[in-house]
């Protein structure tokens, strides 16, 4: 898979205000949520599937019994990207349904 362009720290803290509950780590992005059960951790994590398979780009992703930590980086490009931006509106909007 080719690389993407890193996008720059203030195009990062530009997309993060539009991001509420992401923070930036170094060159990730990060998510922390937290749920009634280790079930209901589990079962967010089947809805980013689909958004992250479609297209090729899946979060790191932790598990705590009800607390559930995404991170988004670009492996291949050494930090975040458009593609992280996309996928972590993705995922808001999956927070938001619920």
């Amino acid at each position: 898979m080719p690389s993407a362009p890193r996008l720059s720290d203030e195009e990062i803290d530009g997309h993060l205000r539009a991001l509420p509950g992401w923070e930036r780590h170094g060159d990730r992005l990060v998510r922390r949520l937290r749920f009634r059960d280790f079930r209901e951790a589990v079962a967010f994590v089947e809805r980013i599937v689909d958004p992250a398979d479609s297209q090729n780009h899946h979060p790191d992703v932790a598990i705590h019994w009800n607390e559930l930590t995404l991170s988004l980086w670009t492996h291949v490009s050494g930090g975040i990207t458009a593609r992280d931006i996309w996928l972590a509106h993705a995922i808001e909007g999956l927070v938001r349904a619920d």
